[in-house]
């Protein structure tokens, strides 16, 4: 039978919202409608007839409301085959219930509102669960809704047929049973705390077709939080290709480079690392410095800002001069909005990916990672130091500094450790002048950091030894971890570093400290490293 009449339903919610105007279509077509409590009572106020549960489970509402709609009548309505067992309900005196509209008492609202424990149980719904499931296990013949937001669409099939096909119920079929699971694993996972154990359950769904994985030759999706939180999947793909696995891990490292910026911040990202990241009171600007921080690797990268883009900053890509090869070739640009003018000249590059995201509502929850058939599970990295304290003898001013040392460290926390930054302030300009990162030898990181340090301020102020020597001097060498042996400063030193931040805490301080002070360079520590693996 693949459309099936609305006879009969069972409306029994806890968020009336359009519940009203859904009873009232089901009535205007004839439907008879049985109620439970409050819902029963939302109805009757709007003047529209009832059968009260009670009459079809022979039995009262009980226990203060929690026995009401658990018996033999109603589930035997909800479950019973239509064709195979009619006979059988007949004589039982069943009568069918073809739609159930049900959602559960408010778990998780209390919970985030910070309910104790008595009302926490009070909120745990038994009858609605059942009744969701035996309509969603008997999908064949019954109508299962457990949202306000599927009403429209339902009413759309109802006010044409009186009726809904099978692929709607089987739809809906879907949505009910991940409906209920949602809501037994956040009970099951908040009374694990309540008895001092660690549970965690997933549920993603919404599953994204991604242009590819890491490689081409692998298939790739990406999944929605099921709760309906702010995410990543809620990104507004303005025009280009499909993203893939890869964009999604690059754009995260975007984000996460500019979102906490106090100004107009940009970043440029290569694989997930941010090669350029800059802070000014100017987009083009701050544009401009993040490029330059290695306009190398900036070829194909991932864009951020932390600010709408207007045509201004759009322009430096340069993606509609004569010659090709002074195009700025970049997959990606995120940022919270896009002019109309700035838009416009994006469409030069028809395969560029513009996405849309509003950085200020992501939320900052746990960190998960699934492999091999364990997760691992941490707090993000919020916080950027436990003190600042100058340890050497040419004292780092801590004052003076700080605004540069807050980007620095802030910078730090999304480049792959082993890591370090060099960053500089221009003016009222902060811009990270080179890094390095990844690396399992701190010192590579550090070469690699000084090296690209010193190609920036070629590329800005040109080749003169003694500018160069000025900017690395007036720069902040910042590490993810502390020193282990004092080759670092060494080598930091001979580039022509003179200050430096790093957590501290190893058992060789002392010497990494004497030998800042024998090179007279500056260092203060953090008291918190910014690992990032």
């Amino acid at each position: 039978m693949s459309t099936i009449q609305i006879k009969r339903a069972l409306l029994s919610v806890s968020d009336k919202t359009g519940i009203v105007p859904l009873a009232q279509q089901l009535h205007a077509g004839g439907c008879e409608i049985i109620s439970t409590g409050g819902t029963r009572k939302k109805l009757e106020e709007a003047r529209i007839p009832v059968t009260e549960i009670s009459s079809v489970t022979k039995n009262p509402e009980a226990f203060s409301g929690r026995m009401k709609t658990i018996s033999f009548h109603i589930e035997s309505a909800l479950l019973f085959d239509r064709e195979k067992d009619a006979t059988e309900a007949q004589a039982l005196d069943i009568q069918p219930i073809d739609l159930v509209v049900c959602n559960l008492y408010p778990f998780a609202k209390v919970l985030a509102a910070g309910a104790d424990f008595e009302t926490l149980i009070e909120n745990i719904d038994i009858g609605g669960p059942t009744m969701i499931r035996a309509a969603a296990k008997n999908f064949k013949y019954v109508t299962v809704l457990t949202s306000p937001t599927e009403y429209d669409e339902f009413l759309t099939e109802y006010q044409s047929s009186k009726a809904t096909t099978y692929d709607f119920r089987k739809k809906q079929m879907v949505q009910a049973f991940n409906h209920t699971a949602d809501y037994d694993a956040l009970i099951a996972t908040t009374m694990s705390r309540h008895v001092g154990e660690a549970g965690v359950r997933f549920s993603f769904n919404n599953g994204q077709k991604l242009r590819y994985g890491e490689n081409s030759h692998q298939p790739a999706k990406m999944y929605q939080n099921a709760q309906g939180t702010y995410s990543l999947a809620d990104m507004n793909i303005l025009q280009g290709k499909a993203i893939s696995y890869n964009n999604v891990l690059d754009i995260t490292g975007a984000i996460d480079s500019v979102k906490n910026g106090q100004r107009q911040s940009c970043a440029v990202i290569k694989h997930s690392n941010p090669c350029g990241i800059a802070e000014t009171d100017h987009q083009r600007k701050s544009l401009e410095l993040a490029w330059a921080g290695d306009p190398i690797s900036a070829f194909g990268s991932i864009i951020a800002f932390n600010t709408p883009v207007d045509l201004e900053t759009v322009e430096f890509f340069e993606l509609d001069h004569p010659d090709k090869a002074k195009r700025k070739f970049i997959e990606v640009i995120i940022a919270p909005k896009f002019s109309k003018e700035a838009l416009a000249y994006l469409t030069h590059s028809k395969n560029l990916r513009v996405l849309e995201l509003d950085l200020a509502k992501l939320p900052q929850s746990q960190e998960y990672r699934l492999m091999h058939g364990i997760l691992l599970e941490q707090a993000p990295d919020k916080a950027l130091y436990q003190y600042l304290e100058s340890k050497t003898q040419k004292e780092l001013s801590i004052d003076k500094n700080k605004g540069l040392i807050e980007f620095g460290l802030q910078a730090i926390k999304n480049i792959k450790s082993n890591s370090i930054a060099i960053v500089t302030q221009l003016g009222d300009q902060y811009c990270l002048m080179g890094m390095g990162a990844g690396q399992p030898n701190r010192l590579i990181a550090t070469k690699l950091a000084t090296d690209k340090a010193k190609d920036f301020i070629v590329h800005q102020f040109g080749d003169n030894p003694q500018t160069i020597q000025k900017y690395l001097a007036e720069a902040i060498l910042i590490s993810d971890a502390f020193f282990p042996f004092a080759d670092n400063i060494e080598l930091a030193a001979a580039a022509g570093i003179r200050q430096v931040v790093q957590p501290g805490g190893s058992i060789r301080d002392k010497s990494v400290i004497n030998k800042c002070n024998e090179l007279g360079m500056a260092m203060a520590f953090t008291g918190m490293r910014h690992f990032k693996h």
